[in-house]
């Protein structure tokens, strides 16, 4: 993406049309304990922007008829190349619903965090959608204590604290509410 050639012009706050949909995440580590997460981005924004860009975990919509632990799988594999079985995936450990404020739309989506740790691999981003291979940035293996000291976005915005739930397995599936995460607030 070139910062004079966004794919979409922001659209005025109140204007900016409204989806719902439900959504898996996969919080991903590797054996030394790294999380991965993919640096994201609002191409309707000014590139030089903190809010233009954040980092998250992999996963995505549910399509009709699949499965929570269904979805996590594909979402994996197209997102990662990763190959994994159901059986693999910790969870579901947790829900939220979450609205996300972006330059030319709000989505609001009802969410379920899996866990899966691996060993570490060559991540193969032939997967990724039209708009993914347009916004996605980059990944990054994060070891947890610069995940914790980071000051850039990292949506979810307490992923540790979600990671840490997979110790609470009595608790699954926690109920973590309602946030906002947007780059164009609500």
């Amino acid at each position: 993406m070139t910062a004079d050639a966004p794919r979409w012009s922001p659209v005025a706050p109140a204007d900016r049309p409204r989806k719902t949909r439900r959504a898996v995440r996969v919080i991903l580590s590797d054996e030394a304990g790294r999380v991965l997460l993919f640096q994201d981005s609002d191409p309707g924004l000014d590139p030089a922007d903190p809010a233009a860009r954040w980092w998250m975990t992999p996963g995505g919509g549910i399509d009709s008829e699949e499965t929570l632990s269904q979805t996590a799988v594909r979402e994996l594999r197209e997102e990662t190349g990763l190959v994994l079985a159901e059986d693999e995936l910790v969870g579901p450990i947790a829900r939220r619903t979450v609205r996300h404020g972006y330059s030319d739309q709000i989505t609001e989506q009802t969410e379920w965090f899996f866990l899966v740790t691996v060993p570490h691999f060559v991540l193969d981003l032939g997967g990724h959608t039209e708009d993914e291979q347009l916004t996605v940035l980059r990944h990054h293996w994060w070891d947890v204590s610069a995940l914790g000291a980071t000051r850039e976005t990292v949506w979810p915005t307490d992923i540790l604290a979600v990671q840490a739930l997979g110790d609470r397995p009595d608790r699954w599936p926690v109920d973590l509410g309602t946030v906002e995460e947007s780059s164009v607030p609500l």
